[in-house]
This record gives C-alpha cells, structure tokens and sequence, in this order.
C-alpha cells in the first residue's frame, strides 16, 4: 500500500525507538521523510537507510526554535512542501517530588511541552499552504492518568494532551487536524533502558496490562500512519491510547473459579 503517497513528513525524535519506526513505516506507505533528533549518528543512520531521495536528517533540539525554523525549511526546500510533523521528541525524569530540582524540570517540560509547542508554530505556516495537513502529537498513558514517581513527566504529557485540544480548533478551520497518541510501556530506550528481554520485562510489569506485554515501536508508528492517513480525515482533537488496554481501568486477579485467562 502507499497510504501516504506524495505526503511530507517531519519527524521529531525520530533517530531511535518509536521516532525511527514511524519513519522506516511512513516512507515504506510513499512519504518523504525528514528525521529530526539530536542524536546525529543515529538520525544519519537511518536517513541513509531509507535513502536520499525518500529522507532527509536535520539536526534538531526541539527547545531551539532556529532549529524548528530550519528543519521546516528544510523539508519545503528538499521535497517543496509539508504536510505532516509528528511531534515524539521526549524524555522522562524519575524521582520523589521533594526531591526534583528545578533544572530537571525545566528540562523535562522544554523538551516535551514547549518543544512540541515549538514545532507546531514553525510547522503551521507550511501546512497552511497546503490548505490542509496533519499534527500527531505524541503524549503517554501518563497523559491519561496519574504515575508514581512520575511527576515533571506526567504534568509535560498532560499538557500535550491539553494543547491539543486547543490546537484542534485553532487549526481546524484552515485544514489542519490534530491527534494526540497515548502510548502505554514500548520496548525502547525509554521504555526498556535495560534492554532486558521482552519475556522478562512482560513478567515484572505487564501482568496487571489486560494484553499483558509491552508494546512494540512498530505497533505506535501503525496508530500515527493511521491518523496522519486519508483514512482518518475526520478524526481531529482526538487522544488515542495505544496501551494494551492499561489505561481500560484496574486489572484485578480474578476470584476463584474464573477462567484461566481472567486470573492476574
């Protein structure tokens, strides 16, 4: 299939992990792709992978708005036009509250808020002269929720999700709709830092997920293919969890007697 065929695609983060899958997936559907990351030997990497005439890497930290200005410009310049920015640029800070210094913060919703506001103010004016276009905005379940030890990156990704809505209307007149995507734990360098296998990371922290396992990259990258597609063309100010069902409520052992696969 060539579900984006003749689309433009800017990808923040998109060096490793579920960035990196979204773009091997957008350019296998006919998009052209710009890699954004400052993980400049990876982002090459994968630019290379895909070839020149298909990807472009732009060095990007998402908090520099000269950066999202030439990355923009870029894309226009390469392929002659944009139609598409996946906002997945992201890091996680854990801790105690009373212990979060200021600086960790700061970093924390810079990259992941103020970035993703960034790159939506630099990507609009393209869009817009397209009269038409797609923003994925990619947020977590703990956009969704609350979490434990979580709380400079749950407050960032709640904000994602807010901003969204606003910008759903905001652009929605000129063409332009806007999703943000919840991911539940993905197997990458955020969500397995260990690189632990997939059955032992399932064992310890997936039990109490109704499908039981860790996502895999590839498994966000179809959700935000699906949005960024014609398919979706009506679909603007929506949250999407892609979770396994973690964000469906409390999964609770089953009582005695349920079937084997209700049992915790």
């Amino acid at each position: 299939m060539a579900r984006l065929a003749g689309k433009v695609a800017i990808i923040s983060g998109a060096a490793q992990g579920m960035g990196a899958a979204t773009a091997r997936l957008f350019a296998a559907e006919g998009a052209k792709v710009v890699i954004g990351d400052v993980l400049d030997e990876k982002g090459r990497a994968v630019a290379a992978e895909l070839g020149a005439d298909v990807a472009l890497y732009q060095h990007l930290d998402v908090r520099e708005e000269e950066q999202w200005a030439a990355i923009v410009k870029a894309a226009v310049d390469r392929f002659g036009k944009l139609d598409i920015l996946v906002n997945n640029a992201a890091v996680t800070h854990f801790g105690a509250s009373e212990e979060l210094r200021k600086e960790d913060a700061e970093r924390v919703l810079g990259i992941n808020l103020i970035g993703t506001m960034m790159g939506v103010k630099h990507a609009v004016p393209a869009l817009k002269a397209n009269g038409k276009g797609v923003i994925v905005n990619i947020s977590s379940v703990d956009g969704l929720r609350g979490c434990n030890g979580l709380i400079a990156y749950t407050a960032s990704k709640w904000a994602v999700r807010g901003i969204t809505k606003s910008y759903a209307y905001e652009f929605g007149p000129l063409g332009i709709r806007v999703v943000s995507i919840h991911p539940g734990g993905v197997n990458t360098e955020m969500g397995n830092p260990g690189h632990e296998s997939v059955e032992t990371v399932n064992a310890r922290s997936f039990r109490r997920v109704p499908l039981q396992r860790i996502g895999e990259p590839e498994e966000i990258a179809r959700a935000t293919l699906f949005v960024c597609s014609d398919e979706a063309s009506y679909i603007s100010g929506a949250e999407i969890a892609v979770d396994g069902g973690w964000t469906a409520g409390h999964y609770e052992p089953a009582l005695p007697g349920c079937p084997d696969h209700l049992r915790g």
